[in-house]
């Protein structure tokens, strides 16, 4: 399997599934890696792993609808089975979601429903677990839609919150179970030639 990722920080998920890949735990291999920052760890990461690493945001597309289309197609032109969303912090346009359709996954440091959509992302989502007086955190992967966070579930992995637990100690928690959490799911997909269109 053929997998595209986007990422725009430091590309810790990325990593785990440059690892996982590596070491044949995923049979699967990272064919292109695209970020809208020209700085972000992903990148590097990237090359680091002889990956194709490509940067691609306002900066060098300031048109929105080029962006997009050019988005599109660098994905295709890698002839990806599978895009990951791995802390990508940018929305995507209609040509890339219309294109991948079914085909596109993301990852969710929470346990959606709860705590998703625009603005939870970060310490944001942890600070409002805590907040909110949960017992229990996680992880989600779910299909990507137009929407933030609103595609259907694929898997969740759940972690216990301690009652001294703080925002940075279950972002902690939580990051180790979403990296298992993906590698799991992505070996499922790996199964198929081509993962399931899900609508």
């Amino acid at each position: 399997m053929r997998i595209g990722v986007l990422a725009s920080h430091e590309g810790t998920v990325l990593q785990a599934v440059l690892d996982a890949c590596a070491d044949q735990r995923l049979c699967a291999r990272v064919s292109v890696v695209i970020s809208n920052n020209s700085d972000s760890g992903a990148l590097r990461r990237a090359r680091d792993a002889r990956v194709r690493a490509v940067h691609m945001s306002s900066a060098t597309h300031p048109d929105g609808g080029a962006l997009d289309h050019a988005i599109a197609q660098c994905l295709e032109d890698a002839d990806v089975d599978l895009v990951v969303l791995a802390g990508y912090m940018k929305r995507l346009g209609p040509a890339t979601l219309e294109r991948f359709k079914g085909r596109m996954i993301n990852t969710h440091p929470s346990l959606l429903p709860k705590f998703g959509g625009a603005g939870f992302f970060g310490d944001t989502v942890h600070t409002a677990v805590i907040a909110a007086g949960e017992h229990e955190s996680g992880a989600t992967v779910h299909w990507v839609s137009g929407d933030y966070d609103a595609g259907p579930i694929i898997a969740q992995a759940r972690v216990p919150i301690a009652d001294t637990e703080t925002p940075a100690s279950l972002e902690k928690k939580v990051k180790v179970a979403e990296r298992a959490l993906l590698i799991d799911t992505l070996r499922a997909l790996a199964k198929q030639t081509r993962p399931m269109k899900i609508v």
